[in-house]
């Protein structure tokens, strides 16, 4: 386990924040009972206090009767209530002041984290070996809630990563500069270095040159370097694929932004770039959106 520097907590009627939903509205994390557990709830304990949020921990239970050979509920529940119990000693001891709770709920672990997902300012989840895949599961889990929760979605992998900056990939489009401002609060937060990475095409202006790209993009972020003025955020114009170039930059960051849909939204609910992040990336990726802007029953 990589041990993180002491939080610098932000007051928590500090502004700006990236996290604008319904006061109260807790971070929720999904647990398993496997090993991950550990690395997840220790990563959205963090998330809870830089937000000044409270925890909510939440377990599902998908009972199906049987009735040639009826078990008792509580055999079932017991081993799922055990589940729980660890993952709330694991939160408070990441964090004592994080207000820590848990709810054991019955259903398909989808369908469950989507409905909490309606209520809940950040939504953290493991990708279930999903960064590891040489093929590309459609169903995966991971994949399924990121696409359809009604608020950001934080995918973690089996370790904490290291301190280090914080990546992410803009296009320009309205989606991609609620990303910068989440990548700018989350810097500021941690205290880390920004990389803001984008995509140049010269075939598209050919009379622009590498220095000028850079400078453009220097531009484009500067309303966010005066509503963010402690974070050094470092502009990066690269030529080639947006997605390679994003999860290649992003293998030495200590997490990666990257906006649901990008600039073409009627293409799906997941763009490319966050796609590829998901699928390709070990670091920890934040995929966001608008506070319950989704929410799409499975």
């Amino acid at each position: 386990m990589v041990e993180h520097p002491p939080l610098t907590r932000i007051a928590a009627d500090a502004e700006p924040t990236a996290m604008p939903a319904a006061s109260g509205a807790p971070v929720v994390v999904g647990v398993d009972g496997s090993e991950l557990d550990k690395s997840l709830i220790r990563m959205a304990a963090r998330e809870a206090a830089l937000h000044h949020r409270p925890l909510r921990i939440v377990h599902t239970f998908n009972w199906t009767p049987d009735p040639t050979e009826p078990i008792p509920t509580e055999v079932l529940r017991d081993p799922a209530a055990e589940v729980l119990d660890r993952a709330v000693a694991i939160g408070r001891r990441a964090d004592p002041v994080v207000e820590v709770t848990a709810t054991l709920l019955e259903g398909p672990p989808v369908t469950v984290l989507l409905r909490e997902s309606g209520a809940a300012a950040l939504l953290v989840i493991g990708d279930g070996g999903l960064g590891r895949c040489t093929c590309v599961p459609v169903d995966a889990t991971a994949l399924m809630i990121a696409a359809r929760a009604g608020c950001s979605v934080l995918v973690a992998r089996d370790t904490v990563p290291p301190p280090g900056p914080i990546v992410v990939g803009v296009d320009g489009s309205p989606s991609s500069g609620l990303a910068l401002d989440y990548a700018f609060d989350a810097a500021r937060r941690r205290g880390r270095d920004l990389v803001v990475i984008r995509a140049w095409d010269p075939a598209e202006q050919p009379a622009l040159s590498d220095a000028q790209a850079v400078g453009q993009l220097d531009a484009e972020i500067e309303p966010w370097r005066h509503r963010y003025p402690g974070v050094a955020a470092e502009p990066r114009v690269r030529v080639g694929d947006p997605a390679d170039m994003v999860v290649a930059v992003a293998a030495d960051a200590e997490l990666v932004v990257a906006s649901a849909r990008g600039d073409r939204p009627w293409r799906g609910m997941l763009g490319g770039v966050s796609q590829a992040l998901l699928y390709h990336c070990t670091t920890p990726v934040l995929i966001v959106r608008e506070p319950h802007e989704l929410y799409v029953q499975v």
